[in-house]
């Protein structure tokens, strides 16, 4: 077997296993299902120029004003550096502002700005678009089951993550 052809198998058990198997493995699934989702809401999204990342930070700090990026990088499972570069970017945008903190010149408090707030507005019927087309293909009944089993998951397996969504901000 050449190196090539051996790459596409591994053991399992005692036979070896296909990329039929590959393809049936749920953390194969989920990755592929997070790359539609995301292609998704790009398209949708596009008019707006705002990342699945970038929303759900928006979203945030409309709901979390003053918040610092530690907290919010808590509140959306994103590591601190990626939370950093969205933070840069919308802020380059106008859409975000960074106002130093009185008690700790370190930490930078963060609110959404009056041209965030009508780009979080303006983006929102893309968003429902992008996620009402990525359930599209299940039948209506079995999307309310699909979303519960798939919250499950996630909230079953949040420790596992490499950042773990805290809702409280890990306060």
């Amino acid at each position: 077997m050449s190196k090539s052809h051996e790459a596409t198998w591994c053991q399992k058990g005692n036979r070896t296993m296909s990329m039929d198997d590959v393809y049936q493995k749920p953390g194969h699934l989920i990755r592929r299902a997070q790359q539609i989702a995301v292609s998704i809401f790009l398209e949708e999204c596009a008019p707006t120029d705002i990342t699945p990342v970038q929303y759900a930070a928006m979203v945030a700090l409309r709901d979390n004003p003053g918040i610092d990026a530690t907290r919010l990088s808590a509140l959306v499972a994103f590591d601190r550096s990626t939370v950093g570069n969205v933070l840069e970017r919308l802020e380059g945008k106008g859409l975000v502002l960074r106002i130093g903190n009185k008690n700790d010149k370190r930490v930078k408090i963060l609110f959404l700005s009056p041209k965030g707030a009508t780009a979080l507005r303006k983006v929102e019927p893309f968003v429902k678009r992008a996620q009402e087309r990525i359930l599209a293909p299940l039948a209506p009944e079995d999307r309310e089951t699909f979303m519960r089993m798939l919250s499950q998951l996630v909230e079953l397996n949040n420790d596992a993550s490499r950042v773990p969504l805290k809702v409280d901000g890990g306060r």
